[in-house]
């Protein structure tokens, strides 16, 4: 099981970007990538085992905010460096925690166990 810190997640409206017919990642996504890159290094990876995560977002401020919208961010920054990829990941808990002071998440990775 590995557990990250990390800033709070762009939602998946501000995460990518369109012009035209080409899609692309935005620099807070980007930012937020680059952080996802810099907890992760030096960690195992589950190669290409099934995997869960376990989210608990701590929103900057009392607004209401709908938190399945960090989840894509969240999984496809992982991707090359807790998992080769997102299709790995079979069950996701995202809950929403108290606010802190700038935001933030804390992301729990392990194996997958199907549950009988």
């Amino acid at each position: 099981m590995i557990t990250l810190t990390l800033p709070y997640p762009p939602s998946v409206n501000c995460y990518y970007l369109a012009s035209g017919h080409r899609r692309y990642i935005s620099k807070r996504g980007m930012d937020f990538k680059k952080a996802v890159a810099e907890a992760c290094k030096g960690l195992p990876s589950f190669l290409d085992q099934p995997v869960e995560l376990s989210v608990l977002l701590h929103p900057r401020d009392k607004r209401l905010m709908d938190i399945d919208n960090c989840g894509k961010a969240i999984c496809d920054s992982l991707n090359g460096y807790l998992y080769e990829d997102d299709q790995q990941v079979w069950k996701i808990t995202i809950e929403r925690a108290e606010k802190i002071k700038g935001g933030g998440c804390v992301v729990t990775v392990k194996e997958y166990s199907k549950h009988e």
